[in-house]
């Protein structure tokens, strides 16, 4: 990364989640696909983003994801789109841990070029979730 970052917040809510069980058994050691829409708002302004994820859980109810999201909308006031690439962790009361990072290559628009990192905690039934996000100049 070069130059400075500009560290930012916001938060987000999800509008919706599927997921669907690839192998193993509900409620036991499995693999997962998740397909999500979000909405983020402060740092991040998107209204319906695109998200998948991939998901290993394991039978004590920990687990791991990585993913990717496609957000449309704006960042500082540039209007454009990007892709987050995402990964994190669960323990067994639901807390997610995630960092993320802009998918290099990915931005369009007035957000070419955009790159920066992030992460958020999700503590579970938390309807509005509350993320970092250190912005790099394009």
């Amino acid at each position: 990364m070069t130059g400075t970052s500009t560290p930012t917040t916001g938060s987000f809510t999800y509008k919706d989640w599927q997921e669907t069980v690839v192998a193993g058994v509900e409620g036991g050691a499995r693999l997962a696909t998740a397909t999500v829409v979000n909405t983020f708002t402060g740092a991040i302004e998107a209204a319906a983003t695109a998200c998948v994820y991939a998901i290993s859980y394991a039978a004590d109810g920990t687990g791991s994801f990585t993913g990717y999201e496609r957000c449309e909308g704006t960042v500082a006031g540039r209007a454009g789109t990007f892709t987050l690439r995402e990964w994190g962790t669960f323990d067994e009361g639901g807390v997610v841990r995630c960092s993320f990072e802009v998918l290099p290559g990915s931005g369009s628009g007035e957000l070419a070029g955009l790159r920066g990192t992030g992460a958020f905690t999700a503590e579970p039934g938390a309807k509005d979730i509350p993320y970092t996000f250190d912005q790099e100049p394009a």
